[in-house]
């Protein structure tokens, strides 16, 4: 079956306005981490992850060339290649160099970051070739925060601001691109890139969840203020709030520590009060804040696709958001679906 057939009974999701761009995506997006990751022989699930995503109006797909070192975007674009460019949305990232051909790379290759003028707008072309498209339609800095840089993140940070924000700002200015932003783990970087350059929207990675609000504070009323959206990624934390507090289950990349085991526990005992999954929640959560544009997911196959779309769908009662709150499980001034 062909994606153009599989869109003969297509639904739609509601699409919302990145920033004041013009341009709308779906609330709920597919990143392609776990595309990149697939191996050559799993290609064809992945394809078949993107052609239902399509079908069912999952129409905005988040990727970038350090993802499986280039596969990601290559396989992301030759499963769209069959359809009108003009249905779907793309954003990729810019401060990673992986050039054409770094797929034969080890899988333990790093590609070296590199965040100025001239290795952005390369980057960017590589990703249009990879993809094979004439546009690319969001362009987002790549992990510019502290827990990656370390004591480089302020010359990091400058030359972001400088040397990266210009080249995107030109590449918006030309039309080539409809919104600029970036992609990181730490909403405390993007509040302080938001102070010093204009911004579209921000891709916050696992910081706005079930299991984590602090955005709220300062960070979420800060893009309401600004209109610029928030791309809420990471809503499963890595894992533990799909599969559950289960033995070696992963959080923010790493085995899960007892004192997050636990909170995830009394998260789920609540949500089996109400027979609903505690990965039902964790989806839905982050897309009820208003500046929240989409919800990031990354689906290996088109089982998932399907999975998580109806999760999407799924009505919750809101005694259950309260009983969350009442246990003091999710904030108080968190909005809930």
């Amino acid at each position: 079956m062909t994606i153009a057939s599989r869109t003969e009974n297509a639904r739609s999701l509601e699409t919302v306005e990145v920033g004041q761009t013009g341009l709308r995506v779906p609330k709920l997006g597919f990143g392609t981490v776990a595309l990149g990751l697939l191996s050559d022989d799993e290609e064809e699930i992945g394809r078949k992850a993107i052609e239902e995503a399509y079908s069912r109006g999952l129409t905005f797909f988040d990727t970038a060339p350090s993802y499986g070192h280039g596969r990601a975007e290559r396989r992301l674009g030759e499963a769209l290649k069959s359809v009108e460019r003009s249905t779907f949305v793309v954003s990729t990232k810019v401060g990673m160099v992986v050039p054409i051909g770094s797929e034969t790379h080890p899988a333990d290759w790093r590609p070296p970051f590199d965040y100025s003028y001239d290795a952005v707008m390369r980057t960017y072309e590589t990703s249009l070739r990879r993809l094979g498209m004439d546009r690319i339609d969001i362009v987002l800095i790549h992990d510019i925060g502290s827990v990656l840089h370390k004591d480089r993140h302020p010359e990091v940070f400058r030359t972001a601001m400088d040397d990266s924000y210009r080249a995107l700002r030109e590449l918006k200015d030309a039309g080539a691109v409809m919104a600029i932003g970036i992609g990181d783990n730490q909403w405390q970087v993007l509040e302080q890139a938001a102070a010093v350059a204009e911004f579209d929207a921000f891709l916050l990675a696992g910081r706005y969840t079930l299991l984590e609000q602090t955005a709220l504070d300062t960070f979420l009323p800060m893009c309401e203020r600004r209109k610029i959206s928030v791309f809420a990624g990471g809503p499963f934390n890595s894992g533990i709030l799909a599969k559950g507090p289960t033995p070696g289950v992963w959080y923010n990349y790493a085995a899960a520590p007892e004192h997050i085991l636990e909170r995830v526990r009394r998260i789920q005992s609540v949500c089996e009060c109400f027979d609903v999954p505690l990965s039902t929640v964790a989806l839905r959560f982050p897309g009820a804040h208003p500046v929240v544009a989409s919800v990031i997911f990354g689906p290996r196959s088109e089982d998932e696709v399907r999975i998580n779309l109806e999760q999407f769908d799924t009505p919750i009662d809101p005694a259950l958001w309260r009983a969350l709150k009442n246990e003091q499980l999710v904030r108080a001034d968190a909005p809930t679906p």
